[in-house]
């Protein structure tokens, strides 16, 4: 398996493979960048097919995470970390002290959270291995009602651009994934009058969101078909691809999945077909900033404004794209890496 050579790898700093044999853990942390500081994203635990997937995965995450808290100004970089198996039989006390060993052994490099399949208990464990933790019981606890908030606010954001209002009222909405993030971001709409069609692999999330926020259900493929206004991709990534675009109707694209887009290419492919796109990274960065909130000692009041200025930052991306007549990725990445070379820059004048 090539490294240097694959695909998704950016320039990343630090690749660490993990194998604890008496736990059974296989896990990967990558580093993606630490100019702006000790890289910062969450574990998460996912049944891959293969090593393969599961390096492409935390490769492409990782990245994200380092434009991610760019775009949001934060004090930090990128990281991200996979644990590979099956979350409902494979956790363990021992395997999360063995990952937690593992992330202490960066001497803080990398500072790990919650992500896909991993909750405040979980990383509580970690935390019993590591202080580089955050996200934790009794401090900055779970991210995903932030998560939710953001993402919430950010396609408002995109609601204005494509239909020259951020009400949201009547607008139909299509939510695939109505978990920990999705469901709390799902009800921010359903509060604010969309109609929601909605879809999750586990039936109780669905059945939840049906009762209590009036949606209505459709199957995980279905979704797809569902003749909304705007596209909500709430669950695992790579939603957004060439299958899927012939199916979509929507004329956005905005939810709180990261690595929403199969491939980069897709990003100009959901251009030219008219749909206005909210750069994942950028949209659901409040769960970074929350968990930031933990790592950099922020006040509630300044976790809050960098929450709302989601907002405003897709809102700068938005206009840019339509004015440079580019696509809405291309120019959030763009973005990211001019706040990091000016960082870089300044960092080497000081030497």
């Amino acid at each position: 398996m090539a490294l240097f050579e694959h695909i998704e790898y950016d320039n990343h700093e630090q690749i660490v493979f993990c194998h604890d044999k008496v736990t059974g853990l296989k896990a990967i942390i990558a580093v993606h960048d630490t100019t702006m500081g000790p890289s910062l994203g969450g574990t998460r635990m996912w049944n891959y097919a293969s090593s393969e997937e599961a390096l492409t995965d935390v490769l492409r995450l990782s990245r994200g995470m380092t434009y991610k808290s760019a775009l949001a100004g934060l004090p930090l970089g990128g990281g991200k970390a996979v644990i590979i198996g099956d979350a409902k039989k494979d956790k363990s006390e021992a395997l999360f002290k063995a990952y937690g060993r593992f992330v202490n052994s960066l001497g803080g490099k990398y500072i790990t959270a919650e992500d896909v399949n991993i909750r405040t208990a979980d990383i509580g464990i970690v935390a019993t291995e590591t202080p580089f933790v955050a996200g934790t019981d009794g401090k900055a606890g779970d991210p995903s009602p932030h998560t939710a908030l953001g993402s919430y606010l950010g396609l408002k954001a995109a609601a204005k651009h494509a239909f020259g209002s951020e009400d949201l009222k009547g607008l139909k909405i299509s939510v695939q994934g109505v978990g920990a993030v999705g469901f709390d971001f799902a009800k921010y709409l359903a509060d604010e009058g969309a109609q929601l069609i909605v879809c999750d692999v586990n039936q109780e999330s669905v059945d939840r969101a049906v009762n209590e926020l009036g949606a209505t259900a459709v199957s995980v493929d279905d979704i797809y078909d569902a003749d909304v206004d705007i596209y909500a991709p709430c669950a695992l990534g790579a939603t957004i691809n060439d299958a899927t675009l012939k199916r979509i109707k929507a004329k956005v694209i905005a939810g709180s999945a990261n690595n929403q887009l199969a491939t980069p290419a897709h990003d100009k492919i959901v251009k030219d077909m008219g749909i206005l796109y909210a750069p994942d990274y950028v949209i659901n960065a409040g769960g970074v900033i929350h968990v930031c909130s933990e790592a950099a000692n922020f006040t509630l009041e300044d976790t809050s404004a960098r929450i709302k200025n989601i907002y405003n930052t897709l809102d700068k991306i938005f206009t840019r794209a339509k004015d440079e007549d580019r696509p809405t990725g291309e120019i959030a990445d763009e973005m990211a890496r001019e706040i990091l070379a000016k960082k870089l820059a300044e960092k080497k004048a000081a030497l």
